[in-house]
């Protein structure tokens, strides 16, 4: 078996692995199921990536995000290293092809979603690949306990009926005590195998601070903390308005959010991470598996649902371990508001089955139809059409995704894409019979060799006009033409918001909501606000230690850093001044008497405030007193 220091150092050209990677790597080589709890920034994909390149054959990535899922196919293709993804929003062929090149065409890494498992596609095909390792990322997603359930992960256990003899590593950055057990129960790891760092970060700083003016505060803040931030809101109009804001107080700020193109994402991700903009303000979409670690402050305008939620957004400060600020800013308002979301968040089941309905019409998908159809997806033209309230239709959305209906994304990039399933013969004669299409053909060959007929491969229709010296429409309109004919097949470039019906439609009436789990949710959904609503009230005590507490960790220390820990330790010196101040005092006044105003004279200007209180108490508690004629002496 190959060496994994090697393997480090050849792939990501890393010459040591960090805490707990070589432990975790190791178990999984061993065959053993595995839980890995790494903080945000811990390095969790080295810990599945590194094993599956030392053992043959190929590892399966289970992985809720499409926007991850395709950024770490990239970073490992740029390695070398052979990975796709199948995920919402791929046609059939597409499927069928990226399958048939892991059974037989020495892909390393396939990720994809949990919605896929169950299909009959996939599950006739994983029978034919040689599977090594079965990873399964954001694993807090299969317990219903957690703060982010997704049903589809429960499918997990039975892919492994499938594949007995592969052992699982899941991977996760949050989990309480209870959702370890339940990852590991829900996963049926042959016995409890837990790997955990702390998820103290002694790096970085928390503090609540009430701000009635919350603009005003954080322009303090950002003013008082150098270098690159990020400030989390809940809403796209607030990301913009905040932007807009500090823009004008002179800040170099920018929003981000899951409304804007793929172009402009790219473009404000690229000028963050480079530092010609400070300051980003975005949604919570912003930042998962963005490799930044010199982020110096996170700042929360708007308060969290959950801790969990918080504890990875703020974790994206610091990660290059120097000192760094996690910053919530609050008002009175903001805590009954928070109960008030979250019971929002929960529309009823009378909600959802309306939703549904209006969703299965505006597509015009037929009863028993239309699973894991992808469509593009418009909020407010399904709310207009069908005069629904748009909050709760949003929140009823997410509901039936996290009951395992539907599936939604936001607005993600996939590049046009073209195949050649006809073979070279058939191809050439169609370019015979159709010779007006020959030269773009021809183009399409040059440009993309054999490639075209075994996979789908991404083209550029401007870089085609370009090259054909032909208006863009006019290529548009080629390809589409020699796809109707069957020639090709093309997919044109998406960048929207997607819905998926993860099963087969169900009459809206009869859909089998389960009514108890829901309101299970519900509750749990408001316990978990309760204890951000005490984190943020609560300031008598280290908030490291409180988060700690709250997954599960007993920490002795108080972390020295946190606004609580700050206090203490202010009050610590002043007491320490204090003393040393009042020993000064009495040496003084030991040795001669004089007038306060010459004691005084003896400190400087910075302790005088201190000195003079500490007179006052001197003489109340009657350690001093003054003579006839004026002067202090000791009593």
């Amino acid at each position: 078996m190959p060496d994994i220091h090697q393997i480090l150092k050849q792939y990501w050209n890393y010459d040591q692995f960090r805490p707990l990677q070589e432990d975790i790597i190791n178990s999984a080589l061993a065959g053993n199921d595995t839980l890995a709890l790494l903080p945000t920034g811990g390095g969790k994909s080295i810990c599945f990536q590194v094993p599956a390149m030392a053992k043959e054959g190929l590892c399966l990535v289970i992985s809720p995000l499409i926007a991850l899922m395709k950024d770490q196919v990239m970073q490992l293709q740029r390695r070398g290293i052979s990975a796709i993804a199948i995920h919402a929003g791929m046609n059939r062929q597409e499927i069928d092809i990226a399958l048939d090149n892991c059974a037989y065409g020495g892909v390393k890494f396939l990720y994809l979603s949990p919605e896929r498992l169950q299909t009959e596609i996939f599950r006739e095909r994983v029978k034919k690949m040689n599977v090594c390792l079965l990873a399964v990322d954001e694993a807090h997603c299969i317990s219903q306990w957690g703060y982010d359930f997704r049903p589809p992960y429960l499918q997990i256990a039975e892919l492994r009926e499938l594949l007995p003899d592969v052992p699982v590593l899941a991977l996760t950055a949050t989990a309480t005590e209870t959702v370890k057990k339940d990852i590991q129960e829900k996963l049926a790891f042959k016995k409890q195998n837990v790997f955990q760092n702390s998820f103290a970060r002694t790096n970085l700083s928390y503090s609540a601070q009430p701000a009635e003016d919350k603009l005003n505060r954080l322009v303090e803040v950002l003013k008082s903390v150098p270098g690159t931030s990020i400030v989390y809101v809940r809403s796209r109009r607030k990301t913009v308005e905040i932007a807009k804001e500090l823009l004008r107080k002179g800040f170099s700020a920018a929003a981000y959010h899951a409304g804007l193109t793929f172009e402009q994402r790219n473009q404000i991700q690229a000028a963050w991470i480079e530092n010609r903009v400070q300051v980003m303000v975005a949604t919570n979409a912003f930042g998962m598996g963005i490799d930044k670690p010199d982020v110096r402050l996170v700042v929360h305008i708007d308060l969290p649902d959950n801790l969990e939620a918080y504890y990875q957004e703020a974790g994206r400060a610091g990660r290059d371990g120097k000192y760094a600020f996690a910053v919530v800013l609050f008002s009175p308002n903001d805590l009954p508001e928070l109960r008030e979301k979250v019971e929002e968040a929960h529309p009823p089941a009378e909600a959802l089955r309306k939703t549904y309905q209006a969703l299965a019409n505006y597509y015009q998908i037929a009863v028993g139809s239309g699973e894991f159809q992808t469509y593009d997806f418009k909020l407010d033209e399904l709310v207009k059409t069908y005069k629904l309230n748009p909050l709760e239709t949003h929140h009823s959305l997410k509901q039936l995704e996290t009951e395992g209906f539907l599936q939604l994304n936001d607005a993600y990039f996939s590049p046009s894409k073209v195949y050649v399933p006809a073979g070279k013969e058939e191809l050439y004669k169609f370019q015979v019979a159709n010779r007006e299409h020959d030269p773009f053909l021809k183009l399409l060959l040059r440009m993309h060799g054999g490639e075209l007929f075994s996979n789908f491969v991404k083209i550029s229709e401007r870089s085609l006009a370009q090259k054909l010296n032909a208006p863009e429409p006019q290529i548009r309109k080629a390809l589409e033409f020699l796809h109707r004919s069957g020639v090709i097949v093309y997919e044109p470039q998406r960048d929207a918001p997607q819905v998926i019906f993860s099963t087969p439609r169900f009459d809206a009436a009869s859909l089998p909501l389960n009514l108890k789990k829901l309101k299970a949710f519900r509750k749990l959904a408001l316990e978990k606000a309760e204890s951000v609503i005490s984190y943020i009230q609560t300031d008598d005590r280290c908030r490291t230690q409180m988060l700690l507490e709250y997954f599960g960790e007993l920490y002795d220390k108080s972390c020295r850093v946190c606004d609580y820990c700050l206090k203490v330790r202010k009050q610590e010196k002043q007491l320490d001044e204090r003393i040393q101040f009042e020993k000064q005092v009495l040496e003084m006044l030991h040795q001669e008497e004089v007038s306060p105003k010459i004691l005084l004279s003896r400190f400087t200007s910075t302790q005088k405030e201190t000195l003079t209180q500490l007179l006052r108490e001197m003489l109340d508690l009657g350690k001093l007193k003054y003579k006839e004629n004026g002067n202090l002496t000791i009593a």
